[in-house]
């Protein structure tokens, strides 16, 4: 994230760091203008981030059963809902707040900084929405990971402190002036931030819950297939289409022409990953598996995330086809090999890419494509810049893990002790639709069939 958005928050100046935006009730001037412009931008963006949230419910649903179709969309609905009244409360203020020893924020708590009758409290406005639903979309990963044998009003929970407290804190250290951008991580538009805040919650969740009825017997994993991959596949090309607010978006400046290679890198990493991940499967089992392909342009995705604004063309391609190798391994190493159930891939996709792709910045940034982005001149280790910067990349990757996954076990730990985490055997089976909503999905579908 760039670093003059920091200067905004805290009231110097969009562009300058000197000057006080001017209230547009008067004459337009050029630095008017432009705030207009990366105000537009900015929500245009943020609006393209909240598409992403169908998204992840039609991804989620599709790669799950039938019978919990209506319960996987209240809680990408819910955590929304959920984690942006907690972000507004407290959550803003700890990510992009007053600075308290490079750990946390300590003002705007509320969306209380700016003058909502200044350009500069119109901008924080925009730039608060914009981050909600960057908020939101590490809340809503969780969901794939911990589907189909969830207590509801235990995810609330989750939603509710992982919005007002584990992500913003992560954010702080790394865009919000802390710790960890001060030692210069690099990390654009989240792959650690968002992608492995939420993988690294997910893990732990499917850790607590347990795996589903019959995923494991006698040392084996049993497939539970999904009941629409076309609903999945729609999920997938609506997230690839958010991406490009996401990604471009992180530039908040719609006078920062680098959105267009920004753009281009987001693309060409979800392309190439989609690819390689086809493949992949495809020598491993003998056939192009569809599922598997497309968690395969999320994972590319990604995975380009981090780097998308310090990366050429050329090495988003390899970013890309690295992650959707990557991703397919991955899924066949926690399923099989650690055992732990992941309905959707959610670890693997966000989790695992999260973190490659944040320490691909310190492999392949180059200072050309730092500086017209504005993050900085800076070259990983396969453009001279040696080692620092994939060092750097590392301990803020081991850091946050440490973070998340350490309160997330607690978090999760608490909530089973208290409302509960896990439906009973006798829900699951039923299907939480009805045990947790008191409704069909597909009500009346089999008879449909049967006639």
């Amino acid at each position: 994230m760039r670093k003059y958005v920091l200067m905004v928050l805290t009231g110097v100046g969009l562009i300058s760091g000197g000057l006080a935006f001017p209230a547009f009730a008067g004459e337009a001037t050029s630095q008017s203008n432009q705030v207009a412009i990366d105000t537009i931008w900015t929500l245009l963006a943020a609006f393209l981030v909240f598409f992403m949230q169908p998204g992840f419910a039609l991804v989620e649903t599709g790669f799950t059963r039938a019978k919990n179709a209506a319960n996987i969309c209240m809680k990408n609905l819910m955590d929304f809902s959920v984690g942006s009244i907690a972000f507004f409360l407290v959550g803003f203020g700890i990510m992009f707040g007053a600075d308290r020893l490079g750990l946390f924020g300590s003002s705007g708590f509320f969306l209380s900084t700016g003058d909502p009758g200044t350009g500069d409290g119109l901008w924080q406005i925009a730039f608060w929405l914009f981050q909600a639903v960057f908020c939101a979309t590490a809340a809503t990963i969780v969901s794939g990971a911990m589907a189909e044998r969830t207590k509801f009003v235990g995810y609330l929970v989750y939603s509710f402190v992982l919005s007002a407290l584990i992500y913003p804190v992560v954010g702080h250290w790394i865009w919000g002036g802390g710790w960890l951008a001060g030692r210069g991580m690099v990390d654009f538009a989240g792959s650690t931030v968002v992608h492995s805040v939420g993988g690294w919650a997910a893990l732990a969740g499917a850790i607590m819950l347990g795996p589903r009825l019959g995923k494991y017997t006698n040392g084996n994993s049993n497939a539970i297939p999904g009941h629409n991959i076309p609903l999945a596949a729609l999920g997938v090309f609506i997230l690839w289409f958010g991406w490009f607010g996401f990604n471009a978006g992180s530039t908040t400046s719609g006078t920062n022409l680098s959105i267009a290679t920004i753009a281009v890198t987001t693309n060409l990493a979800a392309a190439a990953a989609s690819i390689s991940a086809m493949l992949t499967v495809w020598f491993q089992f003998g056939k192009p598996d569809t599922s598997m392909t497309l968690n395969g342009a999320l994972a590319g995705l990604v995975a380009i995330t981090a780097p998308c604004a310090v990366v050429s063309p050329s090495s988003a391609i390899i970013i890309g086809l690295l992650a959707g190798i990557l991703v397919v391994l991955a899924v066949e190493f926690i399923d099989k090999v650690l055992h732990v159930d992941d309905p959707v891939g959610a670890i693997s996709v966000h989790g695992v890419c999260g973190i490659f792709g944040t320490l691909s910045v310190g492999l392949f940034a180059q200072a050309s494509y730092g500086e017209s982005s504005g993050v900085g001149a800076i070259n990983g280790l396969f453009f001279g810049g040696g080692l620092s910067l994939f060092w750097t990349q590392l301990v803020g990757v081991l850091a946050v893990a440490a973070w998340t996954f350490g309160l997330a076990m607690g978090l999760f730990y608490l909530i089973k002790k208290t409302v509960g985490l896990r439906v009973s055997p006798e829900q699951e089976l039923k299907g939480l639709d009805i045990e947790e909503h008191g409704m069909e999905s597909y009500a009346g579908f089999q008879i449909f069939v049967t006639e």
